[in-house]
């Protein structure tokens, strides 16, 4: 019998935050999910909802509040899913975060001995994204512009982001002020009418260029023109407008077709000396001050001396392969995305570097093909999506054991499944840092260092 029903009022101690930034709160070892809540802290809830291990219930006052517990400064931080812990202290923050890691790097990988660093931040954890994709639409007969609302599709309508830059809230509010005016209508899912789904801000931190990505059903674009001057004066700054098209009934923010409307194809910015060109639908990571911290902590892992071969799996652009590039005799990267492939050969190119072999395909493919023509790695460098590495890709590591591995992670379950695969084939995991790729939300990226065993 559960210990809690269905609308029933009861005061809770909150004794953690959930990987979505809930509260969770034990009645009888019954979890209650409370968002809103704060490790720490005494509330009165009412209970929304009860299924047979765990229930959900409304936070209704605060009777103690935890010392980390701020205002959150955005106006539309209660219904956009955007951010999920305004609320807490950039301090309290990364405490979560660093116990988030070690949680799992315990409870899933089974490795409690392994050392779990604190977490590497930012002085200020604000106006950080270097790409925005905000979706626009209609409500209530009104154009709107913003970020979804949690576990749905509808816009929290907002004239500002306090994590995107200055310049993409600018071009948000111009063009939905202006959409009407312009003659151009905003795209409806339900229905799928209208032309303008998304418009994507890409704003290259190095050199000040930035690339405005409008998304539309439509190839034909009839007002395209008074867009572009609308964007031209609203940010000087902007270097390419591009056109995407996507016909699909699809949430999925790109179409395969794009074409430049005015100016460059691409943006180019740096991350420490390396080079890149980054086009509309390039990968790139979102946080262009803590990628430098990031890749930098993995080349600090890889400990190269000139001597080695390394393969960079899932290598997308070829941004964690031109880092290695530098220091390594040789680096291979393989990526599934043809176009990415592209980009790499053509970010190597640009920074003159000979020593790089990039090719398209699965990486647990084309990585023990590799090793069967002979192209044996020293150090193996991994930085899978969130689902983690493949389990052949795995397989193929604990075949060919290349003498050290850097295991690159937005998924602190999957780091944690992963590490416990490798260990149990000989590999020995030294040490994992975890680095704040994204303030304000749960996400947490971590670099681990694995060494085989001799």
């Amino acid at each position: 019998m559960k210990p809690v029903n269905k609308n029933d009022r009861l005061t809770v101690h909150v004794e953690d935050l959930t990987h979505d930034g809930a509260g969770v709160a034990k009645v009888d070892g019954y979890p209650l999910f409370i968002p809103g809540a704060l490790p720490g802290e005494d509330v009165s809830v009412h209970v929304l909802k009860t299924l047979k291990s765990y229930g959900f219930a409304k936070l209704i006052e605060i009777q103690q509040a935890s010392p980390f517990r701020v205002t959150a400064p955005c106006p539309v931080f209660d219904t956009c899913g955007g951010c999920q812990i305004q609320h807490l202290s950039y301090e309290g923050q990364m405490t979560f975060k660093r116990k988030l890691v070690r949680d799992a790097i315990t409870r899933i990988g089974k490795l409690p001995d392994v050392p779990v660093h604190p977490v590497k931040g930012m002085e200020d954890p604000w106006r950080y994204r270097n790409k925005s994709q905000i979706p626009f639409g209609t409500q209530d007969g009104k154009v709107v512009a913003g970020f979804y609302q949690p576990r749905s599709h509808d816009i929290a309508d907002t004239d500002t982001c306090l994590i995107q830059t200055p310049e993409a809230d600018a071009i948000m509010v111009a063009l939905k002020n202006n959409l009407v005016e312009i003659g151009i209508e905003p795209y409806e899912e339900a229905t799928h009418r209208g032309m303008l789904r998304h418009v994507v801000v890409r704003k290259a931190r190095a050199t000040g260029e930035i690339m405005v990505v409008l998304v539309t059903k439509k190839k034909k674009f009839a007002h395209s023109a008074r867009a572009i001057e609308l964007i031209q004066a609203t940010v000087p700054e902007v270097t390419s407008i591009v056109q995407n098209i996507n016909h699909e009934k699809t949430n999925v923010i790109f179409g395969d077709e794009t074409v430049t409307l005015w100016g460059k194809d691409v943006i180019e910015d740096r991350i420490g000396n390396v080079r890149f060109e980054i086009s509309a639908r390039s990968f790139y990571q979102i946080n262009p001050i803590q990628t430098e911290i990031l890749y930098g902590q993995a080349l600090e892992y890889a400990q190269l001396t000139g001597q080695e071969t390394v393969i960079d799996a899932y290598c997308g652009i070829g941004t964690i392969s031109l880092f290695l590039a530098k220091q390594a005799k040789f680096v291979m990267g393989v990526e599934i995305v043809p176009q990415a492939i592209e980009d790499a050969k053509r970010n190597a190119e640009l920074n003159g570097l000979t020593n790089t072999l990039f090719e398209a395909g699965p990486a647990e493919q084309v990585i023990p093909r590799w090793y069967k023509e002979g192209k044996q790695a020293d150090v193996l460098v991994v930085d899978p999506p969130r689902k983690g590495c493949d389990e052949q890709l795995l397989r193929t590591i604990l075949k060919q054991r290349p003498s050290r591995v850097v295991y690159v992670s937005c998924n602190p379950a999957t780091l944690a499944r992963d590490l416990r695969i490798l260990e149990d084939g000989g590999y020995r995991t030294k040490e994992v840092q975890p680095v704040d790729m994204f303030p304000q939300s749960t996400h947490c990226e971590a670099v681990a260092w694995l060494e085989l065993e001799k």
